[in-house]
């Protein structure tokens, strides 16, 4: 599986710079030589194999997309947030559930199960809080 993805990783390092000259508008980028409509399209490949991939090596993990930007928030303690400290505590959070699932629960259990349990019981406590926030 992993030599199936390398081949698209490297495709999506490869699209960086004609992504990098889309930021600046479509114009700009058709102007120096970037087709908008097919980078996205590659992108969007690209994108949709290595999360495939991805899902297949590890399973479903849900809720980690959810939660982690909300604690990185909280941690942060700020409005804004970078899409690095995101991406942090969304690994550190699907490590913590992997530990959990493999070695603190007396069945080992596979990732999402846990991701799921964690993530909806911070799903009710967001909505329980939002709930008491507005009465």
């Amino acid at each position: 599986m992993l030599a199936c993805a390398a081949p698209f990783a490297m495709a999506a390092f490869a699209l960086v710079p004609a992504l990098r000259q889309i930021e600046l508008g479509d114009d700009m980028a058709a102007a120096s030589g970037v087709r908008p409509s097919l980078v996205r399209a590659l992108a969007l490949l690209v994108g949709v194999v290595l999360v495939a991939a991805t899902t297949a090596i590890a399973g479903p993990v849900a809720f980690v997309a959810l939660a982690a930007p909300q604690i990185a928030r909280r941690l942060a303690g700020s409005p804004t947030l970078s899409l690095a400290l995101s991406a942090v505590v969304g690994a550190l959070l699907l490590l913590a559930s992997d530990l959990v699932a493999q070695h603190l629960l007396p069945v080992p259990l596979p990732v999402g199960v846990v991701t799921v349990s964690v993530g909806g019981l911070y799903l009710v406590v967001m909505i329980v809080s939002e709930i008491r926030h507005r009465v």
